[in-house]
């Protein structure tokens, strides 16, 4: 059965960074998209950031550029977002999702983990 699980949310201040891992289980990982998505309070599902199968493409919403960097390593079945200069409206429950379709729609992953709790104050 394939579980992705994410870690490594947190409480942080506003222009601070996180390290968001998610570990992937029971699928052929290096052959999988992966990306990360995130709910605000009273909002909709939004895309944050997706990675090709072997790492060699990304892709990232607006208001991430130059501030977020997903990265996955492999051989360890691990995909990771690295947010820097955190704002207060990076406030969320980011998830990991992972797929067969490179893009930033949602209906595209297939799987999904349960989420972790991200909180910047300001």
């Amino acid at each position: 059965q394939v579980q992705l699980i994410e870690s490594g949310g947190g409480l942080v201040q506003a222009g601070g960074s996180l390290r968001l891992s998610c570990a992937a289980y029971g699928l052929p990982f290096s052959s999988y998209i992966m990306g990360w998505f995130r709910q605000a309070p009273g909002k909709e599902r939004e895309f944050v950031a997706t990675i090709s199968a072997l790492g060699a493409n990304t892709y990232y919403e607006d208001s991430a550029k130059g501030r977020f960097t997903i990265s996955r390593d492999n051989a360890k079945n691990t995909v990771y977002l690295q947010m820097d200069s955190l704002k207060p409206e990076d406030t969320a429950v980011y998830f990991c999702a992972s797929g067969l379709t490179y893009g930033s729609m949602s209906n595209t992953y297939l799987y999904w983990g349960q989420g972790t709790q991200v909180t910047v104050s300001s």
